[in-house]
Order: structure tokens, then sequence, then C-alpha cells
């Protein structure tokens, strides 16, 4: 309940309200993207003082190694228990987005830990960095293998596939694009510029130190709260439309959109105990374990997976499983990293 009283939180669910009534209430699509961008900035600059200050240890090297296999074990789990009840191509489509990461929702935790004196390292903002792209890899990959294992076959419609009929979707393109090269998937993830400016802060943060953190204090701090609750505000508004299209998706879906993520940080706190992970980077690991990406894999996979359904995976990550995280997981999250590894 008190972190329902986070002003931040509280204009996400105004959003969401404004949006079930149809208000015509909107953030122009030019400042959410400032918005986004100034977040991913003042993260990264947050991270790179903090790392300036800790320099490197094996604590970072042990949490950073513990993000990469995390973003290679959700996305190949996700994809084994869609694959059970959805085609090859939505499995994919959901294995990438909840195997790779939220950046908001990450962010949202920091000021949630900020804000009740909880310490966590600056080398995070470079763990949520690390978890995004190897999802998309792996997914596109799947679907590559998808496509030449059905090229033989192929009549010249493609299959829709029975998770997708009976959810009510619209069947896969007439046409099967060709399969997406690696190398060109690769050049994408890492030249992306959310991205991008992301490592590109954290960098400046640690070559500028104590004396670069004084002097962006104005930007990267006093600003940071009321610009986050003004992007939230425009992701409650964008969650309430996402809901919409969704529509009525199966049971299942809406289990695998709530329990999924649990599983996903029950994972991330084994390796947090595993390793002896601090409390506020384990608790950090468990919320970019369990969040799901809306942003960058959506943006990827409109392209890379045309198959895929986009209302599935853009509906269940932003319409159930933000929300979710938001308003119930990070409490979750923290309170258990707290109590089983402090």
């Amino acid at each position: 309940m008190q972190n329902l009283l986070d002003p931040a939180i509280l204009f996400f669910v105004f959003g969401v309200l404004a949006g079930l009534l149809k208000s015509n209430l909107e953030i122009p699509p030019a400042i959410s993207r400032f918005l986004s961008l100034y977040l991913l900035m003042a993260l990264g600059l947050k991270g790179g003082f903090a790392l300036a200050r800790s320099g490197l240890n094996a604590e970072v090297a042990t949490t950073l190694g513990c993000a990469v296999a995390l973003a290679v074990i959700v996305p190949l789990l996700g994809y084994q228990i869609m694959r059970r009840f959805l085609n090859g191509y939505d499995a994919a489509a959901i294995a990438a987005t909840y195997g790779s990461v939220s950046a908001v929702t990450f962010i949202t935790t920091l000021q949630y830990l900020e804000s009740r004196g909880l310490p966590y390292g600056g080398h995070m903002a470079a763990a949520m960095a690390l978890m995004e792209s190897p999802a998309i890899i792996l997914a596109v990959l799947l679907a590559n293998r998808l496509r030449q294992r059905t090229a033989v076959a192929r009549t010249g419609v493609v299959h829709a596939g029975a998770g997708v009929l009976a959810l009510g979707g619209a069947p896969a393109p007439e046409s099967v694009p060709n399969p997406v090269s690696l190398g060109q998937l690769l050049h994408e993830a890492f030249t992306d510029g959310a991205q991008l400016l992301l490592l590109g802060a954290m960098l400046v943060g640690v070559l500028t130190g104590a004396e670069g953190e004084a002097m962006m204090a104005p930007f990267s701090v006093d600003l940071f709260k009321g610009m986050l609750a003004f992007f939230l505000l425009d992701m409650g508004l964008t969650a309430a439309r996402q809901l919409a299209q969704l529509g009525r998706p199966s049971p299942l879906l809406l289990l695998y959109a709530v329990a999924g993520p649990l599983l996903h940080a029950s994972l991330a706190l084994g390796l947090a105990l595993a390793f002896g992970i601090e409390p506020g980077n384990g608790a950090l690991l468990m919320v970019l374990a369990a969040s799901a990406s809306y942003i960058a894999v959506p943006a990827a996979l409109r392209y890379a997976i045309p198959e895929a359904w986009p209302a599935l995976y853009l509906g269940l990550s932003l319409g159930v499983t933000f929300p979710f995280n938001l308003l119930l997981g990070i409490p979750l999250y923290v309170t258990l990293a707290w109590r089983l590894l402090a």
C-alpha cells in the first residue's frame, strides 16, 4: 500500500483510469520519446557516478555474470512454456518480450530503493543494458529455424497456429520473409540509440566522478522524480490502450503474464543466494528478470518476426505485467531480497 502512495505510481494509476474512461488526454509522441531518453540518460549518469565511487570488483563481475545468464535462461524457458499452446512465432515473440527488460520498471525500483534509503550498486545499470539484447537475438534465431523447417512444406499460406486462432488473433502473413541476418541483428542490437545513450551516459559518469555528479545533480537528481511521474502517466494511458487491443486472451496467457515474472524473479533470487549478491543488487536483479520489454523488443520484433501478433506480446507485457510489477511486484521483490539476502 505504501508503494501506491508514491506520486509517480499514482500518476500511472491515474493514466490507466483516464485511458479506460476513453479520455482525450494524451502525451505527444515526441515528448514521450524525450522523457524516455531523459530517464535513460539520468540512469546512466547515476550508474556511472556510483561506479566511479565503488570501482570494479568481484561483486560487480559476479552480478553482471548472473544478469547475462538470466538473459539467456529466461527467454529459452519462456519459449518452451509458450510453445505448448502457441504457434512458434508467437511463442518466440513472447519469450523475447519477457526475456528482455523494462527500463522504466528498473528506474521505478531505483526510486523505490532510494526513497527508503536502501543501498544498491551503480553497476546494475550496466546489468540492465546487458540483459536487453540476448532475448531478441535468441527469438530471431528460433524464428529463422521455424522458417527453414516449414519452407519445403509451405503451400503459400502460413499456418496461424492453434494459439493465435484460439485467441481471436489475426493469422500470420501469407508471404514469409527471408531469415533475418544475424550480423545485421547484432549491429542493430548494439547500436540502438537508447542503449548507446545509457552506456554513453554511464561512461561520462565514470570519467567525471564526484565533480560531474555535483554539476549534473540539478539534471539527474532534482528533475528525476517529476520526469518519471510524467512518463508513468503516459505509460498508464498506453497500458489502458493495450488492454483494449488485447481483447480476451486465453486465461493461460494471463496466468503467464503474472506467474512468469514471479518465476523469473525466483530464478534471480536463487542466483543471488548462490553467489552471495548483496540485497539491493539482488532486488534489482529480481526486478530485471521479472520485467518485460514493451519498447525495444516490440520495435525489433515488428521487423524481425512479422508473423507474430503484436497485440499479443505487447498487450501482455504492457497491459498486464508492467502494472503488476509496478504496483505489487517491486515491493514484493525488494522485501524478499532484504529478508533472504541480508
